[in-house]
């Protein structure tokens, strides 16, 4: 029998709660907030980008069906940060305090992201 493959996490540039502009497919521009990040599969949520309505049918009897639109995961690659102060997409970079504490920096803006 063959031993089950264990999971690998990519590691991606953007965090849940982190602001992101699309760069690529039928919603690049749009800006939003990252729901949930899918590190196993590279994908991301993003709030109000790549919805699509789904049908539900009936699960009980005398209940109707409905269509529901939802948001589905897009690739990591396909997002950029955002400043929201400063209104640009920038690359992210790393870099560490006078701490010595390693966070995100924007590259465009000099922003630190809290980690």
């Amino acid at each position: 029998m063959p031993k089950p493959k264990p999971k690998v996490f990519h590691k991606m540039h953007v965090k849940t709660g982190d602001t992101v502009q699309v760069i690529a497919g039928k919603d690049k521009g749009k800006v939003g907030e990252i729901i949930k990040a899918l590190p196993e599969i590279s994908k991301v949520l993003v709030k109000g980008v790549n919805i699509k309505t789904k049908h539900v049918k009936p699960q009980q009897e005398g209940e109707s069906g409905q269509i529901v639109t939802q948001e589905y995961p897009i690739h990591s690659s396909n997002v950029m940060l955002y400043s929201t102060k400063q209104n640009v997409a920038s690359r992210v970079c790393y870099t560490f305090t006078a701490e010595g504490k390693k966070v995100r920096m924007l590259k465009k803006t000099g922003e630190i992201l809290n980690n």
